[in-house]
């Protein structure tokens, strides 16, 4: 049984933001401060991605705890229990396939919890994220080992760079 009325309730869910939550604003302007340029909810690419960070091929989701079941700390409600158990298993496996298109896709994809930016665990999370873009951009442009080669060496003209003899007329 809900404690509001129905007009009360779609009121309480309306405010709901799907864009712009504090944890996305706490990360980006984390990002932003160290120097990291983005996209925020780019929408040609699956899922809609909270920040894409297209020079390191990173795209970053922060998924509340609730609305995407997280395992730790996310909690259904005693009311309509079986409405609220589809609907967020709905949203797991709707992420996980946006996750395999993206990964598909040749981005690296990182999902930031809810709970991961409370004040207790907040700088430990944003250096963590911080370390996984520097080290996905290292590995990305890592430079190829440097394969050896051989030069054969040909008989008839040994250390020479341009063309054979060349006769001139004499004037």
């Amino acid at each position: 049984m809900d404690i509001w009325s129905k007009k009360k309730r779609s009121a309480v869910m309306a405010k709901i933001r799907s864009r712009d939550t504090k944890p996305e604003w706490i990360v980006r302007r984390y990002l932003f401060s160290r120097g990291y340029r983005y996209c925020k909810n780019v929408k040609g690419l699956p899922g809609t991605p909270d920040i894409v960070l297209r020079k390191y091929g990173i795209v970053i989701f922060i998924h509340g705890c609730f609305w995407h079941g997280h395992e730790v700390d996310g909690t259904l409600p005693c009311s309509n229990n079986e409405y609220w158990k589809n609907k967020i298993e709905k949203n797991k496996q709707r992420d996980e396939r946006n996750k395999e298109e993206l990964l598909k896709m040749g981005w690296s994809v990182m999902i930031v919890w809810e709970c991961q930016l409370k004040p207790a665990v907040r700088r430990q999370t944003l250096l963590e994220i911080e370390y996984h873009i520097n080290h996905a951009y290292l590995k990305r442009f890592r430079q190829s080992a440097v394969k050896s080669y051989c030069l054969e060496k040909k008989k008839e003209a040994p250390d020479m760079v341009a063309e054979g003899e060349v006769e001139y007329r004499k004037k």
